[in-house]
């Protein structure tokens, strides 16, 4: 299977799922494997879309709102 073929074998999000859960389990191999599924620019889009559907979920789950929720996974001071 060529290179071009196996890409269009994973969809943007199946990448991101794979990359951020390799990413939050230290998994190099993992991580390189799913990054090249899809060209870079949709692998960004993928992980913007699952980090902001997570930032919505954890706020729902807190009952915070999702600026809230953001600011605390990343450390930063209530605004």
């Amino acid at each position: 299977m060529s290179p071009r073929s196996e890409r269009r074998a994973h969809n943007l999000f199946e990448a991101a799922a794979a990359y951020v859960a390799a990413r939050a389990e230290d998994d190099q191999d993992r991580l390189e494997e799913a990054s090249g599924w899809v060209s870079p620019e949709a692998l960004s889009f993928g992980v913007s879309e699952l980090a902001c559907r997570a930032v919505v979920e954890l706020a729902r789950q807190r009952a915070q709102s999702p600026r809230t929720v953001a600011r605390d996974l990343l450390g930063l001071p209530v605004a």
